[in-house]
């Protein structure tokens, strides 16, 4: 976001400046004249004060460059005006220029800086996009500081050009059927993301997805991972010896208290890994009886044409070979985990999957749905 120095009372330069004559004026066209003169100046205090917010501390940026950031933002200027602003504001503020052709601005090295509540079109759009996309992952604690932020590039972009020209155009789809998130108590989902950010136990009430009463339990928050429209937390429970890793839907929480006591992290733990090791993909009860539960595992997939022809694209995995065959079928092979996540993948390809092997995960995707295990 902007960051620029104090002093901004005096942004309205001299030039353009509006002195009131000494003599009071009472008549009708001296008071439309005062009115016109204060939304003159205040347009120029907005304008310039856009060109201050485009200037770097590090970096030189160019007279074009801040012209074309003010005509998106809906300022109807030329360049000889922002030009003009720069050499003007050089008089106030601690701001330099370079003798390259086409010319660069930049911030002193010395100027002093703080932050300011305004941010250029490039970042209101950044702020749009994490609020549609990320609040959900985001803990009261920072989403308290951030939304102002969202505010204000809501407001920056209500009248932008850009706004139909980007923020209109990108979106976020999910590759499965969309569904309606589960509702969770807010309360609860606060308290997870407090406990988690400070990495402090909790005391939860918890119902489990094959009971129909609660539980109690008191845990060591570890991580937050949203799938698909459901939020899990990741998290050992103090009466396990073994520390498992367990994974908890929030919308199964009823109630959620924050403890003084640190949270215990299991050693070693980098989520990146976790997730790597498909452990997200929840275990299938056919693959128990294999090694690590079928972690890493070589598979090899036949499907009709049509029905491969999308991972000839986008790879199941790095060492993934494809492989024609002369009866218009092809063979997929590669190393993957063996999950619930795959075997409901390929029930997706329908009578476009013809085989796979193992043989215990051909039998899994024609078996019954597996219930997934949480909590």
């Amino acid at each position: 976001m902007t960051v620029i120095p104090t002093g901004t009372d005096n942004i309205q330069t001299q030039a353009e400046s509006h002195e009131q004559a000494d003599t009071p004026v009472t008549t009708d066209s001296s008071a439309s004249k005062d009115s016109n003169d204060n939304r003159h100046g205040a347009a120029t205090t907005a304008r310039q004060w856009q060109v201050l917010s485009q200037l770097q501390r590090n970096r030189w940026v160019g007279t074009t460059h801040i012209y074309d950031q003010l005509m998106m933002a809906g300022f109807d200027i030329s360049l000889r005006t922002v030009q003009r602003d720069l050499n003007a504001l050089a008089k106030r503020f601690p701001i330099e220029k370079n003798n390259a052709n086409p010319q660069g601005w930049r911030w002193c090295d010395d100027a002093p800086l703080q932050s300011l509540p305004h941010m250029n079109l490039s970042q209101a759009v950044a702020f749009n996009m994490v609020e549609a996309n990320l609040t959900q992952l985001l803990p009261p604690v920072i989403l308290d500081e951030l939304f102002p932020w969202f505010d204000l590039a809501r407001r920056q972009l209500k009248n932008s050009k850009v706004t139909h020209s980007w923020i209109d155009r990108v979106s976020i789809e999910p590759a499965t059927q969309p569904l309606i998130a589960p509702d969770i108590d807010l309360d609860s989902k606060d308290n997870i993301y407090h406990a988690l950010f400070y990495q402090l136990q909790i005391s939860a009430c918890y119902t489990r997805g094959n009971q129909s009463q609660a539980s109690e339990y008191t845990l060591n928050p570890i991580a937050i991972i949203q799938r698909g429209v459901i939020i899990y937390l990741l998290a050992t429970r103090t009466d396990d010896q073994e520390s498992i890793i367990r994974t908890f839907a929030l919308h199964r929480f009823d109630s959620v208290e924050i403890l003084d006591s640190a949270a215990q992290t299991p050693k070693d733990f980098q989520l990146d890994t976790y997730l790597d090791e498909g452990s997200m993909g929840f275990s299938h009860p056919l693959f128990g009886t294999m090694a690590e539960r079928g972690k890493n595992t070589a598979v090899e997939l036949q499907f009709t044409k049509q029905a491969g022809k999308s991972l000839t694209e986008s790879k199941l995995s790095d060492d993934q070979i494809v492989l024609s065959n002369d009866d218009n079928t092809l063979t997929i092979k590669a190393t993957i985990n063996l999950t619930s996540q795959l075997v409901w993948w390929l029930r997706g390809f329908g009578s476009g999957l013809l085989d796979a092997k193992p043989a215990l995960l051909y039998e899994a995707v024609l078996d019954k749905a597996p219930t997934v295990n949480d909590g």
